[in-house]
């Protein structure tokens, strides 16, 4: 077996700061998920409820034999909503957070500038314009 075989690109590849940021944020994800479901089923459900007298997650109808549980559904969407309006404040936040330790960048001086006899485009740094020979000032 080769030194450099596949284990050890394996164990390389996951020790990558990238892979484990992604398998932590998957966790936390998943985590946060039975929150999430918890604040839709246990409380926005039971709100919604009290307007329309019945929970909504048991709302369906009957086509045929099939029970469609459509309230099942936009219990499923009002979660994903919620989960997604929740992770987009917190990269914003992050973001924020993270951009207060930046320092702007400094503003770049041309590299370029304009001869004013011929106005052709000559370097920042020249004295005298190589295709009108005119001197320079400053």
């Amino acid at each position: 077996m080769r030194k450099n075989g596949f284990w050890t690109e394996f164990r390389q590849f996951i020790a990558k700061g990238n892979v484990m940021n992604l398998a932590v944020g998957v966790m936390i994800g998943a985590a946060f998920q039975s929150i999430i479901n918890s604040l839709v089923s246990d409380i926005v459900s039971p709100v919604i409820g009290l307007f329309a007298s019945a929970d909504m997650s048991d709302w369906s109808v009957a086509i045929g034999g099939a029970q469609i549980r459509y309230g099942a559904f936009l219990t499923a969407v009002i979660n994903f909503l919620i989960m997604a309006l929740v992770i987009f404040w917190l990269v914003k936040l992050l973001n924020k957070i993270f951009s207060l330790g930046k320092k702007a960048k400094p503003e770049t001086q041309p590299t370029t500038k304009k001869c004013p006899f011929c106005c052709s485009e000559i370097a920042a740094d020249a004295t005298r314009c190589p295709h009108c020979t005119s001197e320079l000032k400053g």
